[in-house]
């Protein structure tokens, strides 16, 4: 906890992380950073509601490769906690789960991308997520800042609760073009740190794509 603060300042940053990339770490180190958040908790999903009909990898290996992507920084933890939960992952369960596990009186910061923020009234329980925990949204390459801004704001009105902004370098990767890539022999050098590569190369994840 920051010295002289009495209330931890958590981010949460939930994902498929399918695989894990250096935009998700840039965003994640720019929202600690800009917010002074104590430290950025990364939860890989484990069966997520909205690809329910589309492939995704073993929840362990993803588990796995956001471990090793978090390694080195010490303001950045892991939890499990929706792999270890039975059925498809909810962020507001999610959100409730992690509140009663941190301190009491936690202030909980979800980090994601704008793009997601947008569409967060087809999540489950929109206006509970918005008392839960306060949105940094991160502004994404590919998608035009004032129509973003525009959207959060009206979100902002709706549920009277303030959108941050977070300010981070422009990188434009994406999971699905890694996987991509992997598939077609490609490289994926400084997209994704060298540790998750030799993760990739070594089980041979994405080759079949």
């Amino acid at each position: 906890m920051v010295a002289g603060r009495q209330v931890a300042r958590v981010g949460l940053m939930g994902g498929t992380f399918d695989p894990i990339h250096l935009a998700h770490l840039v965003t994640a180190e720019a929202a600690l950073e800009q917010y002074q958040l104590d430290k950025v908790i990364f939860i890989p999903t484990g069966l997520p509601p909205h690809k329910q009909d589309h492939p995704v990898t073993d929840a362990e290996h993803r588990f796995n490769m956001v471990t090793l992507a978090a390694a080195g920084n010490e303001r950045f933890e892991v939890s499990r906690i929706e792999i270890e939960r039975e059925g498809p992952s909810f962020t507001v369960d999610t959100l409730e789960e992690m509140a009663c596990r941190l301190p009491p009186g936690s202030r909980l910061y979800f980090i994601t991308g704008a793009d997601a923020i947008l569409g967060i009234e087809s999540w489950r329980e929109p206006d509970r997520l918005f008392r839960l925990c306060r949105f940094i949204a991160a502004l994404r390459p590919g998608i035009p800042v004032e129509r973003a801004r525009e959207g959060l704001r009206r979100l902002e009105e709706r549920y009277s609760s303030r959108i941050l902004e977070v300010e981070a370098p422009a990188l434009d990767i994406s999971s699905s073009d890694i996987r991509r890539r992997v598939t077609a022999s490609r490289s994926i050098r400084y997209l994704v740190p060298d540790a998750v590569e030799a993760y990739i190369r070594k089980h041979g994840l994405y080759r079949s794509g």
